[in-house]
């Protein structure tokens, strides 16, 4: 059964992901489709390729995603489909893909595909849902459009490394999402912290908070309720978290939150 995947910043409370699911089942009858999420920040296309991101890979190949956040076509940033291991994409070239992948895909494609509505309001329902309909007809990516040799570029901030006049060396990054439970996601990747600590201890500090972390747990659960920890999330990402308690509340953690880890000398 084809999978298509939606991720939008609708909301619940308006028509906009039944009248997409409507069109792609009218279409589509056989169809799985999958939310992802609707609860993404409107046009915050940064948060959108965090949450894409994170679970595209865990779906079977040949699932299309559908990104339904700040979609509006223009010459800068056409409607493009992209094909990356054996994932199809749809969404706006506005620099979410640049956020979503680590390397060029194997095909990118502006689409040319006719509205049947003069309405250009709605390309998710109007032009996405089309795309999706020939893609799984058999129809080759390359003959939606035009290809591109480039994604637009959005710049992520990466973690950089500091190291004092006394040998001290510190990773310095931030927090790129905060979760349901208000667990604060970072972009230090465990692959950077063992390389850099290289088994020495270490201090975790933000904010006001000196030092207040000094080990990585394996679970909430091996410190005490409502103490602060961190660890490895499931994408091997640092994550600062609160065990039964809200992090980004009682921490003050919010996005684009320094974070600091400096190394035992």
């Amino acid at each position: 059964m084809a999978i298509v995947t939606l991720t939008t910043d609708w909301g619940i409370k308006d028509h906009y992901v039944g009248s997409v699911k409507g069109s792609l089942l009218k279409q589509i009858p056989d169809i799985n489709i999958v939310d992802i999420s609707h609860n993404i920040p409107p046009f915050d296309i940064n948060q959108a390729a965090y949450v894409l991101r994170s679970c595209f890979h865990d779906f079977p190949e040949g699932t299309i995603h559908l990104i339904g956040v700040n979609s509006d076509a223009s010459p800068k940033y056409p409607h493009v489909a992209i094909l990356i291991d054996n994932h199809y994409f749809i969404g706006a070239d506005n620099g979410v893909f640049s956020l979503i992948f680590d390397k060029q895909p194997e095909k990118v494609v502006a689409l040319e595909i006719i509205q049947d509505t003069e309405k250009y309001t709605f390309s998710t329902k109007d032009v996405f849902t089309k795309a999706c309909k020939l893609l799984l007809d058999g129809v080759e990516i390359e003959k939606l459009g035009y290809e591109r040799n480039e994604l637009t570029k959005m710049m992520s901030f990466e973690p950089v490394i500091e190291t004092d006049a006394d040998g001290t060396t510190s990773i310095v990054g931030k927090v790129v999402y905060v979760d349901h439970y208000e667990n604060a996601i970072t972009n230090i990747s465990q692959e950077l912290f063992n390389s850099q600590g290289n088994n020495r201890g270490f201090k975790i500090s933000f904010n006001s908070f000196k030092h207040l972390i000094k080990e990585i747990s394996e679970s909430y659960s091996d410190v005490s309720i409502s103490d602060a920890c961190a660890l490895f999330d499931s994408n091997n990402m640092l994550e600062i978290s609160v065990n039964q308690g809200n992090a980004g509340s009682l921490l003050g953690l919010r996005r684009d939150t320094k974070i600091r880890i400096t190394f035992d000398s």
